[in-house]
């Protein structure tokens, strides 16, 4: 049955208000196909606000064929044999190419409220592209998430592992872990505040140090090349310098001697490759620098960190060493190792 409008004024003509309809058509980006229905074919009435990429011919009574090619012919033809009752409807998505996709919007229509008035096949054509380019991309995001957070969580299981293994008690692995994970949330902030980019060096070191001297950043200089380190970098990284400023503020002459801690960052070519040079250097007070106070520092997960758990991560090398004038922590690593 044909629904009627619900009012029209009295007067008013059909072809000025069909220009109203067929702009908003244009507006929505639909497209409208009406075929009478014969005994052996499906004659074409009217077609209004086609698709770009289809055409009718010009001095050519239009066919699915002659419109759409034979092969999406033969797709909607499918759909509409066997319509022969009023009310039926169907639809199918269709592929144009390799970003295009189009809904056919098949329903069986009366031409009028009689019974025995003749039947019609209504096509309503919508462009469905965006939407489907938009679902495609909330996937792709979906399995990164999916595929980072599993990532992040063995990072997180192989440090409750190792702070664990280095912790006398429980009071003091909670605090140590606690400490950890915050600093990984931290870095996780910069990542995904850069739509999962990654973190830019200066922000790193920013963010894992200003927590442990809120008012003393003066204490800390970064040099060099600001890089926007991966996603993989950025964690371990962030992981690293926590462990340095912590052990700093614990371990350290810093707060008692006022001499900055230096951070440089410099990048380079090897073998090829762009390569990222890290270095931290905090100076000591001479007294401070004995044997038992080189073994304290490095007895605890934090030299595992820094050794062997970072540099590995980002497939590079590092090095670690404390002496008379200070702590001296070099990692080198190839700027595009995001391995996840």
């Amino acid at each position: 049955m044909v629904h009627p409008l619900t009012w029209q004024r009295a007067g008013q003509s059909d072809d000025k208000l069909r220009e109203f309809f067929l702009q908003a058509l244009v507006d929505l980006g639909a497209c409208v196909i009406v075929q009478e229905v014969s005994r052996d074919t499906l004659d074409y009435v009217y077609v209004a606000n086609l698709p770009d990429v289809w055409a009718v011919e010009r001095f050519c009574e239009p066919s699915d064929v002659s419109i759409f090619g034979a092969d999406i012919a033969q797709k909607i033809s499918g759909l509409k044999r066997g319509m022969t009752e009023p009310g039926a409807k169907t639809h199918v998505e269709i592929a144009v190419g390799a970003d295009e996709v189009y809904e056919f919007r098949v329903q069986a229509l009366r031409s009028g409220p009689d019974a025995d008035g003749g039947l019609y096949l209504v096509t309503t054509i919508i462009d469905r592209s965006e939407e489907r380019h938009r679902e495609r991309l909330l996937r792709a995001l979906l399995r990164e998430v999916s595929h980072r957070s599993k990532n992040l969580l063995a990072i997180i299981q192989s440090i409750a592992l190792q702070t664990a293994r280095y912790s006398g008690s429980l009071d003091l692995f909670l605090h140590k872990f606690r400490g950890r994970l915050y600093s990984l949330s931290q870095s996780q902030d910069l990542i995904t505040d850069s739509s999962w980019r990654g973190a830019y060096f200066n922000d790193l070191v920013q963010q894992q140090t200003e927590k442990y001297l809120p008012e003393n950043k003066h204490l800390v200089h970064v040099a060099g090349d600001n890089v926007l380190l991966t996603p993989n970098a950025s964690l371990h990284l962030g992981l690293a310098l926590h462990e340095l400023i912590v052990n700093a503020v614990s371990h350290g002459s810093i707060l008692k001697s006022g001499r900055p801690i230096e951070i440089e960052c410099l990048r380079s070519q090897q073998d090829g490759r762009d390569w990222l040079s890290v270095r931290w250097f905090e100076p000591l007070d001479p007294s401070d620098a004995s044997a038992s106070h080189e073994d304290a520092l490095k007895a605890h997960f934090g030299s595992t960190v820094l050794e062997r758990v970072v540099p590995a991560s980002v497939n590079g090398r590092a090095q670690y060493d404390i002496s008379d004038n200070g702590i001296s922590y070099q990692l080198g690593f190839p700027l595009d190792s995001g391995a996840e």
